[in-house]
């Protein structure tokens, strides 16, 4: 820590993603599109699971619960470019900044560990279909997303109190939204106890779903070679192909933001990837799973023909 008499920052500056004053109502109309989208596609999952019976299974239930985290991934950051770029102000107060970092690391955190719960219903559903339903039954759906959401809560909570302990100066400087790393880095205090917390939590709760979404992959794929039927191999793996979709959007978008060192220290050649994994992600999820999915379709036509 600095000495007290140091002046504590009271508010950020968010960059944004253009400085061109020209381009601020092209950028307000496609993020508030892509923010748009990305609410109704998302709820419209959730209407259809709900609306119809048939979608009442663990597979499903963990999707909805997956449309329901990225609608608060969205909006954990989205509002506020819109409003800063409608409001031509830049300025994010130091308990905003927190809230919207405690926020992203929330539901990002819950993205992560939802799709290693939904590749193990799959791996189950695959591996041992003659007891998926004793296995997956509704009081272990329901502690599954319990421990997804403990978990995330404890490490945002964990990464968030770090990050209080920090002193940062003033007229401090953020290129998209207030992300952990960006604001460790900011900090003139010393950062050595938060980079380490930050290690730890991403091997351990990072790490942990991505090793358990391989480990069920790679007894999938033995199973189904098992399977002599080329029909039965394709039918059985076609119920995976969109989760694994999501999957490597996921991972290889989280890589490029965290790993790549332009997009830690750049300001503007980041904007890509902050993009992709605040907007992109969140607005493409509802697609892969419903334009693959006849069962999703089915009832989405259900709905809107009860409806009319």
């Amino acid at each position: 820590m600095g000495p007290g008499n140091e002046t504590q920052i009271s508010e950020f500056l968010l960059l944004g993603f253009s400085e061109a004053s020209e381009l601020q109502p092209l950028l307000f109309g496609l993020f508030l599109s892509m923010y748009l989208v990305t609410i109704f596609g998302n709820l419209l999952i959730i209407l259809a699971i709900i609306s119809d019976s048939h979608l009442h299974t663990p597979m499903y239930f963990f999707l909805s619960i997956l449309s329901l985290c990225d609608i608060g991934l969205s909006s954990t950051t989205v509002p506020k470019m819109l409003m800063n770029i409608q409001m031509q102000s830049r300025v994010i107060t130091y308990g905003g900044c927190i809230t919207q970092m405690y926020c992203f690391l929330l539901f990002a955190g819950l993205d992560d560990f939802l799709l290693a719960v939904m590749a193990y219903d799959r791996f189950v559903a695959i591996c041992h279909p003659l007891h998926y339903m004793v296995i997956m039954n509704p009081w272990l759906c329901v502690l599954l997303v319990l421990g997804s959401w403990a978990m995330s809560v404890m490490q945002s909570c964990s990464q968030g109190l770090m990050v209080l302990r920090l002193s940062f100066c003033t007229h401090k400087e953020i290129p998209h939204f207030c992300e952990l790393c960006q604001m460790v880095q900011l900090a003139y205090s010393d950062t050595f106890f938060n980079y380490l917390v930050t290690y730890f939590l991403t091997g351990l709760l990072g790490g942990g779903p991505l090793a358990g979404i391989l480990v069920s992959y790679f007894k999938i794929v033995s199973s189904l070679r098992a399977i002599s039927s080329t029909q039965g191999k394709y039918k059985a793996f076609s119920t995976c192909a969109s989760h694994l979709s999501v999957v490597s959007l996921f991972y290889c978008t989280s890589i490029g933001v965290y790993l790549s060192p332009a997009a830690s220290h750049n300001t503007h050649s980041g904007a890509p990837a902050a993009v992709m994994y605040t907007m992109v992600i969140p607005m493409l999820n509802p697609y892969i799973y419903s334009l693959r999915n006849k069962d999703i379709k089915g009832a989405l036509k259900k709905f809107f023909g009860r409806k009319a």
